[in-house]
């Protein structure tokens, strides 16, 4: 982005982006030449083996499952697809799983995306099309109908566009505070949703309040001759003592707990002192997700005051973006680092404690990692339980969103020129998120009929 130019030059820009790719044009998903199965073999050749065949099974749960861990494929296939030129912060994987609820360092609740690990520069479209396509898959899982499909995916597209009109017309410092507060917005709540969906609401605000570390201690640690020990759950949560004897537990502790104390350079002075106030007491490791099953992922149990004054603290590895190869943006330095700048860069407010740090690993390969809290008010839509209404009010609420995520990286004045104030690209995204949507179903069956015939194997219901 051009940051001297004009507005006038940069609305000149967006609307001259149609002649190389019209607005109708992305309706086109492309015609996918690639084996969805070898694509997701070669992403989980580096994880931890004993864990891909449970990264199958979650997979395959459903077509949205699928969808949720499928970015690299969808990554692969955008790359074929018209594009502007004109670039942002992306996700990289910004489906509608992916925005959910926390606590602003404020303790305010707020609604933003809460997943980074595929962040990268790169066309803004990539993003809004992923979300798109999301909508659709979920509301196919849901057993909606093609209208309510097509009005859920196009008012998600309305929003983005709206909200992006919006931000091109703001101070820059007023784009940089925009948020989305949860407490106001649910005051303001009017038509969209029923009183049942309402009510259902407040529960879900309410209960996103009780995730936090003290939550998590309650329900993964006990007291164990006065102190706190996560409990395993096999092979979800493996605490390290528990490791299988020929593991190099001590090596592995050693790792953690270096990672844990070094990482602290990477925050601010004054959470330096909070976090130097805690003491690590335990170590485990955690499979989170669908598509991060495989990564090697930490908890870490540290207490302050007392047993009663915890801290959980997830240590993640980072790998590098599905976006990577297909797009000319690159991570500087670190892997961790590149998940914690474009996580600082795309949310309005962020966890005090993300930090990064590089570690070399008992086996002697470099690993990259990211530190967040585990649970800080965090809160997930249950997709599917969502009648029409509400998946199509919430979709509408991720698209407002990412658009305040792009407008603070991306050139707003010339993305909102491209778009205009008609329903091109609306309804262009309507069509191109059913038909990616059926790319998606193939793919699903492709996956399947490869743990059918033993090509992969597929660990279900864990």
């Amino acid at each position: 982005m051009d940051t001297q130019a004009s507005p006038a030059e940069r609305m000149a820009r967006g609307k001259a982006a149609r002649t190389n790719a019209p607005r109708s044009s992305h309706a086109r998903p492309g015609t996918p030449d690639r084996d969805p199965v070898e694509l997701l073999e070669r992403q989980s050749a580096e994880r931890v083996p004993e864990l891909v065949p449970v990264r199958y099974g979650r997979m395959l749960a459903s077509p949205f499952a699928f969808f949720r861990g499928a970015a690299l494929l969808m990554a692969h296939d955008l790359a074929g697809t018209p594009v502007t030129g004109i670039n942002a912060q992306l996700s990289g994987d910004a489906h509608l799983s992916n925005f959910g609820l926390f606590g602003s360092p404020e303790r305010r609740l707020v609604f933003d995306l809460n997943d980074f690990d595929e962040t990268l520069p790169g066309p803004w479209e990539w993003d809004v099309k992923r979300l798109a396509a999301s909508l659709a898959v979920a509301a196919r899982d849901n057993g909606f109908a093609a209208a309510d499909r097509h009005a859920i995916v196009q008012d998600c597209a309305t929003r983005y566009r709206a909200a992006m009109r919006e931000y091109a017309g703001m101070r820059l410092l007023d784009v940089w505070y925009a948020h989305l507060d949860v407490d106001v917005a649910y005051a303001q709540l009017g038509e969209p949703l029923d009183t049942a969906g309402y009510a259902r609401l407040g529960r879900s605000l309410a209960k996103a309040r009780t995730r936090d570390s003290i939550q998590a201690m309650e329900k993964l640690t006990r007291l164990v001759d006065g102190e706190r020990r996560i409990v395993g759950d096999p092979p979800l949560v493996v605490p390290l003592r528990d490791l299988q004897p020929n593991a190099p537990r001590d090596e592995l502790e050693r790792n953690v707990r270096t990672l844990i104390r070094q990482y602290r350079a990477t925050l601010q002075p004054d959470r330096r002192y909070l976090l130097d106030q805690f003491r690590v007491v335990d170590i485990a490791h955690k499979v989170v997700g669908v598509g991060s099953v495989g990564t090697r992922s930490w908890i870490v149990l540290l207490v302050g005051r007392d047993n009663q004054d915890p801290l959980f603290l997830q240590a993640k590895e980072a790998r590098p973006s599905v976006l990577a190869e297909f797009t000319a943006g690159r991570a500087a330095g670190q892997e961790g680092e590149r998940v914690v700048a474009g996580q600082r860069l795309m949310q309005a407010a962020s966890d005090i404690f993300l930090g990064w740090h590089r570690i070399t690993d008992f086996d002697g390969a470099t690993r990259d990692f990211y530190v967040r809290q585990l649970r800080d008010w965090k809160g997930t839509a249950d997709v599917e339980a969502m009648t029409v209404d509400e998946l199509r009010w919430y979709g509408g609420r991720c698209g407002a969103t990412l658009a305040r995520a792009h407008a603070r990286s991306g050139d707003r004045i010339a993305v909102a020129a491209y778009l205009g104030t008609g329903n091109v690209f609306d309804r262009a995204l309507t069509d191109f998120a059913e038909a990616y949507a059926d790319q998606n179903e193939r793919d699903f069956a492709m996956l399947a009929a490869a743990a059918k015939s033993g090509r992969i194997v597929a660990e279900p219901g864990v």
